[in-house]
């Protein structure tokens, strides 16, 4: 229970208030302001101070480092100056103790210096003698050279004259090889011209033989061995129903100029063979013949009309095998029959016709040229056109994808991809 003396109560709320805690309050709470204000007064009285140390200790650095510098430059200058004195004491030692040294020294370079001056002397004298040496080599090599050029002009005119005398015959002998040689390659030209012209002449032989050989299968193509006498080929006509309706004798010939020798001795090989007919086969035609005919009984013609009249004079032979059947026993139309096939008539017509089938061989393969030639071109632009539509339509359906309807014509496998395959 407090004591009644030291509570008092509110005139306000009517509590009871104890006056000594309310004293030790109020005192507790001077003495804490008084302390703050002692407190604050100190701390103000440390910062001057330690303002004033501050000064102080930036003042006392500056005079160290003032102080420093001046002992610095006065050690340096001490240094320096004991330095020099040492050195000037160490030279003047050296110069003490190496004097003796310099001495002997300057007497052996003065000794040197005497021995060079003599060697340059003798080397003089060396120089001097090779001068003179040289001069008396040069005299001796230039007497020497004079003599040598008089002896080898002297022995140049006798080669001179042995080599004229030598040359004559030489020359004579060289004219005689060159006339040889000459008439050798004339010769060998000749040989030459007759091989070209025989190897020519069997090109064609194979030539016609083979043609003959694909184009009439029934017939019987006998080749005349190289070496025996006869024309080229034997050409034996058959039919599917009758056999051996006659012969065709072929000789082929390639060169420039025609021989007319060439049609008795044909005619001798024909008579030989028991041939019907006689083709001559050239590249040059007689002169009065300037395209297919018949000549003393035997056909002319050149490597471009010998197809057509093959054809024609084998049928002309079939012909007259079947009417000799058909007119067995008929004399009189049989005569008229040879009559007509060897009267002019039936040559015209013959080389008429011959001339229409080269004719027609010709203008054949020149169309043939251009229509291949077209076919080509139409191929190319058909591959054109195709390849940029499959192009445009293989964009069109990367870039739309499944919007654009498919063709099928234009998809893998299509009639338009196997033809662009």
């Amino acid at each position: 229970m407090p004591n009644n003396k030291t509570v008092i109560q509110c005139p306000e709320c009517g509590k009871d208030i104890d006056i000594n805690d309310v004293l030790t309050l109020q005192l507790e709470k001077q003495l804490t302001e008084k302390y703050e204000d002692e407190r604050d007064a100190e701390k103000e009285k440390i910062s001057a101070l330690e303002k004033n140390l501050s000064k102080e200790k930036d003042a006392l650095e500056k005079q160290k480092e003032d102080l420093n510098t001046s002992i610095e430059i006065e050690v340096k200058k001490e240094l320096k100056s004991e330095r020099e004195k040492v050195e000037a004491k160490l030279k003047k030692r050296l110069l003490e103790e190496n004097q003796e040294q310099l001495s002997m020294m300057e007497k052996e370079l003065e000794e040197k210096s005497k021995q060079v001056q003599e060697l340059n002397r003798t080397k003089a004298e060396i120089e001097k003698l090779k001068r003179e040496k040289d001069e008396i080599k040069f005299e001796v090599e230039a007497k020497a050279q004079k003599d040598l050029s008089k002896i080898l002009l002297e022995e140049k005119k006798k080669i001179q004259k042995t080599v004229e005398d030598q040359s004559q015959t030489r020359i004579k002998q060289f004219q005689i090889k060159f006339d040889e040689q000459t008439k050798l390659i004339e010769e060998m030209k000749r040989n030459q011209e007759e091989g070209s012209s025989r190897i020519l002449g069997e090109s064609g032989e194979l030539e016609i033989e083979e043609w003959l050989g694909n184009q009439f299968r029934l017939d019987t193509i006998e080749e005349i061995k190289k070496g025996a006498r006869g024309a080229d080929c034997l050409q034996t006509v058959h039919t599917r129903e009758r056999q051996n309706c006659g012969t065709i004798y072929y000789e082929s010939k390639r060169t420039k100029l025609f021989q007319p020798s060439w049609i008795e001795k044909f005619k001798a090989d024909m008579r030989a063979k028991s041939a019907d007919i006689g083709i001559l086969v050239t590249e040059a035609m007689p002169s009065d013949m300037p395209r297919l005919g018949q000549k003393d009984g035997i056909w002319i013609c050149n490597f471009d009309e010998f197809k057509g009249l093959s054809i024609v004079l084998r049928k002309s032979i079939i012909q007259i095998s079947h009417a000799m059947v058909v007119q067995e026993n008929k004399g009189g139309k049989m005569e008229m029959l040879y009559t007509f096939l060897s009267g002019n008539e039936f040559r015209l017509q013959i080389e008429a016709i011959v001339e229409g089938f080269t004719q027609m061989g010709n203008d054949l393969e020149s169309e043939k040229r251009s229509m291949q030639r077209i076919w080509k071109q139409r191929d190319k632009q058909i591959q054109k056109v195709t390849t940029n539509t499959i192009d445009m339509y293989g964009s069109i359906k990367g870039i739309a994808g499944n919007a654009i309807q498919s063709v099928k014509q234009l998809e893998l496998g299509g009639e338009l991809g196997e033809l662009e395959e």
